[in-house]
């Protein structure tokens, strides 16, 4: 059986073709990779990302970045909350930065994950830092947890600008599928609350809503890398029974926003094989008709996150070249 293309929901049409050069290893990796994701498999998940961190080594690139971690304060008794700081030692000024929320499913994932990676790669062609703010995981610690501490990272960030050498009036949120979510979350909150202004937000297959009741969510019920009942499952971890009802957050889930006006210029891109594909483009249509500026991407034959796979890939050195042009252009606006 192909395992990269199962069935979807019945009465649903099959799922688009694959590109050619991510079928071979979509497949490989999903027979390593147990999904979908259930409760059950979250500490496995947590596992594979802590036997993958990068070391301060791998952030550096040979001296090319700086590489610090401290602690700032949450608010209230909480902990304090781990902020990874990598900054290009070539600077002689103030640069800008990506304010860099990972990815996981809400349940996993890690500042030094291998998603960095990408982050750096355009940090280190485009003379920027990269911020990384490690939230705590739902489920243990349930919405509105993991937006708040990525929100009390920015505001820290942004008072302490000056001292770390970046500007702070050319920051730019970026997150990958949950990542990408507290980074939708994060632009409304920092809207609403007069918090610290950004320049954008590049939203990277990101998980907008947890209705999960899109075409897309249907089509992919069982294919991919995250798929629709993975999708379900990270979204009940972050909001327990409250999932699907009127009782969310926009903060948490961003397509729950009925004003989408005001925000930073966002970068909104999706695999047309995955299962958020419709909620993205919605998100992006939404914000064209609220007035705002959004540039939207729908990667043919792509899987969710499958430039972090399959790198090489045309389509993936594609994504890549898109964000970078992106930066640039947002970051000299």
């Amino acid at each position: 059986m192909d395992t990269t293309r199962q069935e979807p929901s019945p009465g649903t049409p099959a799922p688009p073709p694959l590109d050619r050069e991510l079928a071979g290893p979509l497949r490989r990796i999903l027979g390593r990779l147990p999904m979908p994701l259930t409760p059950e498999l979250v500490e496995d998940r947590r596992s594979r990302t802590a036997a993958s961190l990068l070391s301060d080594e791998d952030i550096a690139r040979g001296g090319a970045f700086s590489v610090a971690e401290v602690t700032v304060p949450r608010g209230g008794a909480a902990p304090g909350l781990p902020l990874l700081i990598c900054r290009p030692t070539a600077a002689t000024g103030p640069v800008p930065a990506i304010y860099h929320t990972h990815g996981g499913g809400m349940v996993a994932g890690s500042p030094r994950g291998t998603e960095l990676v990408g982050e750096l790669d355009r940090a280190q062609e485009l003379g920027l830092a990269v911020v990384a703010v490690d939230y705590r995981l739902a489920p243990e610690h349930r919405d509105p947890v993991p937006v708040e501490d990525c929100y009390a990272g920015l505001c820290w960030l942004a008072r302490n600008a000056a001292g770390l050498g970046i500007d702070r009036d050319r920051i730019v949120l970026s997150g990958n599928s949950a990542g990408g979510a507290l980074a939708a979350g994060l632009a409304l909150l920092s809207r609403d609350r007069g918090g610290p202004a950004v320049r954008g937000q590049l939203l990277q297959f990101p998980m907008l809503d947890d209705r999960g009741d899109s075409f897309s969510a249907r089509q992919m019920a069982r294919t991919g890398l995250w798929d629709g009942l993975s999708n379900r499952a990270g979204w009940t971890a972050l909001l327990g029974n409250r999932r699907g009802t009127g009782g969310v957050s926009c903060y948490a889930a961003p397509a729950r926003a009925a004003d989408l006006s005001g925000l930073p210029w966002a970068f909104v891109e999706v695999g047309s094989v995955e299962a958020l594909r419709d909620e993205g483009i919605a998100y992006a249509s939404r914000i064209w008709q609220a007035g705002g500026r959004a540039e939207l991407h729908v990667w043919s034959g792509a899987f969710h996150s499958f430039d972090e796979w399959v790198p090489g890939a045309v389509v993936s050195r594609a994504a890549h070249g898109a964000r970078v042009a992106w930066l640039r252009r947002v970051l000299s606006a």
